[in-house]
């Protein structure tokens, strides 16, 4: 393979560079729903919200719960919105990172990883990591072999006695985990916006730089 070629094949890949800015708009408009909704869920049943912060037996057990309970509310509704318009978008991920650091730490850390606890330990992300002595790992194919087992035996209840093809209809059973896989997700990526902005062109973080940056 030629030197030539390559360096054809680079600038080939360098001028997508062009549109660079589809990146940041694409974790905006994925992000930005989701934080207006967990929101917006929050602020149409407050009481009930403040109530979760603050209690210490099925709930999160926090101080202050209607003051945290507000700033985690309004945190959710405002910044999904700047994100939606690119407006203080590096601003905005600073307080949303920390909520979901909150959220991680408090409501998901105890229960591992995945969102959706895998059924089947041959195909669990955790196999490898099992496989090389990862911690926690190996516990984590032991829970999907017992999510296997009570997946199946529901499965078989559920034909038995009930209209199966109905019930599934809408998608797969699955039992619900409840780990920081969603959330550290969505860390990452208001950690990429956090450093790389809202980009250009469809945000109006760019334009408000670009008139500021205009001589007088």
């Amino acid at each position: 393979m030629s030197n030539a070629f390559l360096v054809s094949i680079h600038d080939l890949l360098n001028r997508t560079r062009s549109l660079d800015f589809l990146a940041p708009l694409a974790l905006r408009l994925y992000l930005a729903p989701v934080m207006i909704s967990a929101g917006y869920n929050k602020a149409v049943s407050f009481d009930s919200t403040v109530a979760w912060f603050g209690n210490q037996e099925w709930g999160l057990g926090l101080p202050f719960p209607a003051l945290l309970a507000f700033l985690a509310t309004a945190t959710e509704l405002l910044g999904g919105m700047l994100l939606l318009l690119g407006l203080l978008t590096r601003y905005i991920t600073l307080p949303l990172m920390f909520t979901m650091l909150i959220a991680m730490a408090t409501v998901h850390w105890q229960h591992g990883w995945f969102a959706i606890a895998p059924s089947d330990p041959a195909t669990s992300t955790a196999l490898p990591l099992a496989q090389v002595g990862f911690p926690g790992a190996q516990a984590s194919l032991e829970n999907s072999e017992a999510v296997g087992e009570r997946l199946t035996r529901a499965k078989r209840i559920l034909r038995e006695h009930g209209n199966y093809p109905w019930l599934t209809e809408k998608g797969n059973l699955v039992i619900l985990n409840n780990g920081i896989e969603f959330a550290a997700t969505y860390f990452i990526m208001l950690l990429v916006l956090f450093f790389y902005g809202a980009g250009r062109y469809l945000s109006l973080d760019y334009w408000f730089a670009r008139r500021l940056s205009r001589p007088a």
